[in-house]
């Protein structure tokens, strides 16, 4: 028998439905790991837009929506990874980015991808984060 810590799926009502064969998010001991964020609606199932900071706002809605769920939340984010469609949306992306974590600086990793799974989507955001 182990002593090791289990982990376990985050779950709860209102949360954006995977769209594979994988949970929102992970809990291991305190960490909390969400996977990658698209900028669907959990209450319509559609994008939030179409232009990139209105779905980077609705990446964030989801991610804190996981997070909280898993005992966390934003301000507890350790890191993310962003994935553009084109890098050029970077500033819009970043403006939201800043104003959303504040003065909270998590470590992040920034790429451009050649497609994410929705066609009209432009960003997606995963994150590594504490339970206080």
């Amino acid at each position: 028998m182990s002593d090791s810590p289990a982990h376990r799926p985050v779950v709860a009502e209102g949360l954006p439905a995977p769209i594979g064969p994988y949970s929102p998010g992970m809990i291991f001991d305190r960490l909390v790991l969400v996977s990658g964020q698209g900028a669907t609606d959990p209450a319509t199932g559609r994008l939030a837009g179409a232009d990139v900071e209105t779905q980077t706002e609705q990446v964030f809605r989801n991610l804190e929506a996981i997070l909280k769920a898993g005992g966390s939340d934003l301000q507890h984010v350790l890191r993310c990874g962003v994935f553009l469609v084109d890098l050029r949306d970077f500033e819009k992306m970043n403006a939201v980015y800043t104003r959303v974590f504040g003065d909270h600086r998590p470590a992040r990793t920034t790429v451009q991808v050649a497609a994410l799974p929705d066609p009209g989507l432009r960003v997606e955001i995963d994150a590594i984060a504490y339970r206080p």
